[in-house]
């Protein structure tokens, strides 16, 4: 397998992204940093691939990180959007998903309700979540 080089579509935002990943979810940043960063570059496409562009010679992937479950049942799945220059030979990374709550988590710190992280805009709408979720588990 031939090697590819990770570049990104907007460095910055990603690398907020990325920030706030490993200080809200360190099991997610840590496989992502030492294991698919590395298959990536080794050429192993990981994740699931969603589309494709013969004549531009692309394929867009979309790889699910581990995450707490309440934090997937609240705020969505953590995932990672690339898209593979298979001519060039690069790994263009585009972003990481839930984009909202990361990107809220760099500007500001987050406040927690009962171990997971809520956003000071919807703070009320994900405790009710969070208390409604726990309630289903304890039946």
């Amino acid at each position: 397998m031939k090697g590819y080089v990770l570049d990104y579509i907007n460095e910055n935002e990603f690398r907020k992204l990325e920030r706030a990943l490993k200080k809200y979810n360190m099991i997610a940043f840590k496989k992502l940093t030492f294991e698919y960063y590395p298959s990536l570059r080794n050429g192993n496409l990981v994740g699931e691939k969603v589309s494709e562009n013969k004549k531009n010679g692309t394929e867009s992937y979309e790889l699910k990180l581990p995450s707490d479950k309440i934090f997937t049942q609240i705020h969505g799945e953590v995932k990672l959007l690339y898209t593979v220059h298979k001519k060039e030979g690069i790994v263009m990374l585009e972003t990481l998903t839930p984009e909202d709550i990361l990107l809220e988590g760099h500007r500001s710190e987050l406040t927690t309700y009962k171990g997971i992280m809520i956003s000071k805009q919807n703070a009320s709408k994900e405790m009710f979540k969070i208390d409604l979720l726990n309630m289903l588990q304890n039946k």
